[in-house]
């Protein structure tokens, strides 16, 4: 304890000691991020290492009993016992595999994240991972890392845009110390978290990506991800190969996160038992798959080297592309927490390593070392699952340090990446937001009226006129009220409906003073919840041409609450706008 309030007293001395809005100070930011970015790392691939040995040990303590290695089935079932119950009552936003969570804080929450997602993602990713799960490490560090810059950020009570920076520097650094690559952490931050670029963002995150780069060397060493043999392109001829490969590519890397979000589907429909004992139910099929195919177990990185040397028979490595689809996707769509960048490099190492040795049958004058076909995999099928080429192209660079595969890498990413994009609407990361009605691809505009419920917004206490009222009390309250409308309720202080200037206007003139409310107002109403968003709202005022909305209760619809109008949006607007420009 007493450590902690020293680190906190630290950290409240800097605040008081340094200008927020100093470059110097954010560049010193951003350093605290990397290096506390990098150590989680490290502490995560121990954590990870200690859950494997952990639930193996409990698995053979409690089931050692069964013939043969059936014990082994029951391991990712007791990682489940943990998952499930952490991400359910702790922190739902830590199942799954985080990046979408991470570019959903970004995009609707400024950046802001709850410090407690780092320690459940953490605890819940190392169980799942290390237990076998057939997920990888990349997910959770990322959002780990941006768990991190996000919480320093708003410890300094930074404005949403350096928050955002704080964010995307988290990410950039635990994919930096993660795969030893922190070019491809830059660009990853870049690409895919923020989704644009500027020249001061830029230079925190390649800050925060080098040193978290250089807190895990000092740990884990300097060697790449990746050990490959020296490949070079044998023919021009080749270079069409490689095209080829990133068609397969996309059309794999569709069906992967297809197939991953139906498994989603399937579980959240399925409501046979409590969502927090999903994760077991999927981890003993895992169990029942690795005991014919332990290939698909865990990161499988083993697997992907013994690709690239060739020690894999053709009809493994075509049976290995479809069962590790399905196997991830049963993983993640059950409940365990995990990334699916190590799976993307799993399937696509394999079907480029199937696609190399087929071609070697077919051109064998042409066709070199399959293993060059099963590195270009990797990164057609990050690719087409991902849609960021640039991040592909880096990552798979930085990870082998084969500078001779660049070319065909770049034919088959880029094909990759062009077909996919045709074929699915999203990304592996955005189509989960594409599902929640967020579409960052539509612009900051939609973002914020997304993020902006109508309980924040809407006018209270309510002008109101009774339905015996006569017009002209309704007129005489316009006189001197700033709204053209008004709500109408009876005797029982119920919505009934709505009288505008236009509903006089459209009226006709003669007596129209003496007529009750009644007779002219709108009972067919259009009404919001205080749940709603503004772009909900906003919908329905395009749709029905309408200058405001009463805003009534869920529960009871007749019970008025409020009431909102355009210049409440537009206000609305205008004070969350602010804040991102300064």
């Amino acid at each position: 304890m007493d450590n902690i309030e020293g680190d906190m007293s630290l950290l409240t001395n800097l605040k008081s000691k340094f200008n927020v809005k100093s470059t110097w100070f954010s560049i010193l930011i951003s350093i605290i991020i990397g290096i506390l970015a990098g150590l989680f790392a490290v502490l995560f691939r121990n954590m990870i290492s200690f859950a494997g040995s952990g639930f193996s040990g409990i698995g053979n303590f409690l089931f050692g009993f069964l013939p043969g290695n059936w014990w082994l089935i029951t391991v990712p079932a007791l990682a489940g016992f943990v998952v499930g119950p952490l991400t359910y009552f702790f922190a739902r936003e830590a199942k799954g595999h985080g990046v979408p969570e991470v570019m959903a804080a970004v995009a609707l929450k400024n950046g802001r994240m709850r410090m407690r997602v780092i320690f459940v993602k953490a605890l819940a990713s190392a169980s799942s991972i290390g237990a076998g799960a057939s997920v990888g490490r990349e997910g959770p560090i990322v959002q780990m890392g941006s768990g991190i810059g996000s919480v320093i950020g708003q410890f300094f009570k930074m404005n949403a845009k350096k928050i955002k920076t704080c964010v995307a520097c988290g990410a950039a650094a635990g994919i930096s110390a993660t795969f030893n690559a922190p070019i491809a952490g830059v660009f990853f931050a870049l690409e895919i978290i923020l989704g644009s670029f500027s020249a001061n963002a830029f230079s925190l995150i390649v800050v925060s990506s080098v040193t978290a780069s250089v807190i895990a060397q000092i740990f884990v060493g300097d060697a790449p991800a990746f050990i490959v043999q020296p490949y070079s392109l044998n023919h021009p001829f080749e270079l069409m190969l490689y095209a080829l490969l990133g068609t397969f590519a996309a059309i794999i890397g569709t069906l992967f996160v297809k197939t991953l979000y139906k498994s989603e589907d399937l579980f959240d429909g399925w409501n046979v038992i409590p969502e927090w004992l999903k994760p077991v139910f999927g981890g003993l099929i895992i169990g029942l798959i690795g005991l014919k195919f332990p290939q698909i177990l865990g990161v499988g990185y083993e697997t992907i080297e013994a690709t690239f040397k060739g020690e894999l028979l053709l009809g493994t490595l075509i049976a290995l592309v479809f069962i590790k689809i399905f196997a991830t996707s049963l993983t993640l769509g059950s409940g365990h927490s995990g990334g699916v960048f190590a799976p993307s490099l799993f399937i696509g190492a394999t079907l480029g390593g199937a696609f190399g040795l087929i071609m070697q049958v077919l051109f064998p004058e042409f066709v070199g070392n399959p293993g060059a076909y099963a590195i270009v995999g990797m990164g057609a099928v990050v690719a087409g699952t991902t849609q960021a080429p640039i991040t592909s192209v880096i990552m798979i660079f930085e990870m082998t340090r084969d500078y001779r595969i660049i070319l065909p890498l770049m034919i088959a990413i880029v094909f990759s990446t062009l077909l996919s994009s045709y074929l699915s609407k999203g990304t592996i990361y955005t189509i989960k937001l594409l599902r929640r009605g967020i579409n960052l691809k539509a612009g900051k505009d939609v973002n914020i009226m997304k993020r902006i419920k109508v309980a924040d917004v809407m006018t209270t206490p309510v002008e109101i006129c009774r339905k015996d009222n006569k017009v002209r009390k309704v007129i005489e309250m316009m006189h001197h009220s700033k709204h053209n409308g008004f709500p109408v309720l009876n005797d029982k202080d119920q919505l009934v409906g709505i009288i505008t200037l236009q509903d006089v206007r459209e009226a006709p003139v003669e007596g129209i003073m003496e007529r009750l409310v009644s007779e002219l107002m709108t009972s067919k109403l259009v009404v919001t919840f205080p749940e709603e968003t503004l772009d909900d709202v906003f919908r329905k005022l395009s749709k029905y041409d309408l200058g405001h909305l009463p805003v009534v209760s869920k529960e009871d619809p007749k019970k008025l609450l409020g009431i909102l109008t355009r210049s409440d949006i537009i206000k609305a607007y205008n004070k969350q706008l602010l804040p991102q420009q300064l």
